[in-house]
């Protein structure tokens, strides 16, 4: 947008579509529904019956369940997404966000964990015929090639995660 690559237009356009896209997610997050209210559904989709209010995020993240499925049972959810000026573009976003969530912070948590290694620094003259725990292929490459990071040892073909494991135990990390 700052660099003159879309519009006026087709940035607000994209803003509001964000913003309706948090909107959906923060209310899903945030709001119960009774077993009264989904079970007929939920047993009709061939998943498990609640017995006490869940938030319909937590429904979301069952595999039978899906975010239309829930606006055509539950009254709230149907309300917002009608008074929200949501469309079906956007729920299938917010599902695919609150069904990924966990696995997508995982996923970021592991590479900021392999972006802190990369610099901690490894002696050159360390002898990793000396850490048992290590695989033997892994004392060969790392013996022969001496990597200077943690970093760089992690890309050596036949170095394992287990193995950058082991030395990061060593190292105290």
């Amino acid at each position: 947008y700052e660099l003159g690559l879309a519009s006026d237009k087709r940035y607000n356009k994209v803003i509001k579509k964000e913003e309706r896209l948090n909107s959906i997610i923060k209310f899903v997050k945030g709001h119960s529904v009774s077993p009264n209210e989904v079970n007929p559904m939920l047993v009709s989709q061939g998943t498990s019956k609640l017995k006490q209010k869940q938030k319909i995020a937590s429904l979301l993240l069952r595999p039978q369940v899906n975010i239309l499925k829930l606006s055509k049972t539950v009254e709230s959810l149907k309300q917002f997404i009608k008074e929200s000026n949501i469309d079906n573009e956007i729920l299938e976003l917010a599902e695919i966000r609150v069904k990924y969530e966990g696995y997508i912070n995982k996923e970021k948590s592991l590479a900021d964990k392999m972006l802190t290694i990369e610099e901690i620094p490894l002696k050159l003259n360390f002898d990793y015929f000396a850490l048992k725990s290590l695989s033997y292929e892994a004392r060969e490459k790392l013996t022969k090639i001496r990597p200077k990071t943690l970093g760089q040892a992690s890309r050596i073909s036949g170095v394992s995660p287990s193995d950058i494991s082991v030395l990061m135990v060593y190292i105290g990390r």
